[in-house]
């Protein structure tokens, strides 16, 4: 089994990041006409968080690239061993199927509002049917799940500390992009709010 996950990790990954960001922003920004990509290089909380958010996912590629190439590593990432076993990588392996797939679906239900970062310069519709009237984060839902099912595949203090840092950086990110949204729809977003969790 772990031949055949040193090759599954990293194609899942590569897949996960071209449908996830390149074809879903190459869609979107046919659409608007523009890059639905808007992250800052700047020292703001939204900057240092999107910095953070990169430089994790980043290096979640290159640790599935060295788990695939360099298999006597991975003593060095400290490994759970009690959590090793057939069904926690089944279980991990079905978590990230199932997010890819979720988080597919939630950046196409938003269609022209999609958007990697807060896009100031243009009211973008608030999508509100759909997957998005049982979680407002549904992408962030659908992303935190795909740490946890890192995890659960190859449980170990590198992927737990993933996770952690990225659950950290998701609730410092929704709540900068819920201000946003409250100042840009206003009563329309608070009954949302109201209405619906912030994730499940």
């Amino acid at each position: 089994m772990k031949e055949l996950l040193r090759l599954i990790l990293p194609a899942y990954f590569i897949l996960f990041f071209l449908l996830v960001f390149v074809v879903r922003s190459i869609i979107v920004a046919r659409k608007i006409g523009k890059s639905p990509v808007i992250l800052p290089n700047d020292d703001t909380l939204y900057g240092l968080t999107g910095f953070y958010m990169k430089v994790i996912c980043i290096t979640m590629l290159i640790y599935t690239f060295a788990y695939g190439l360099f298999p006597q590593w991975y003593s060095c990432f400290l490994p759970i061993i009690w959590l090793e076993n057939d069904i926690t990588v089944y279980a991990g392996l079905a978590i990230l199927s199932v997010s890819l797939v979720w988080i597919f679906v939630s950046q196409g239900a938003m269609n022209k509002s999609f958007r990697i970062g807060i896009d100031e310069n243009t009211k973008t519709e608030l999508v509100t049917s759909g997957i998005f009237s049982i979680s407002r984060n549904p992408i962030y839902v659908g992303l935190i799940s795909g740490f946890v099912g890192l995890f659960l595949v190859t449980p170990n203090a590198v992927t737990l500390i993933f996770l952690l840092l990225i659950i950290l950086l998701i609730q410092v990110q929704v709540r900068l992009e819920e201000e946003y949204l409250t100042k840009m729809h206003g009563d329309d977003f608070l009954n949302y709010k109201k209405k619906v969790r912030r994730f499940i």
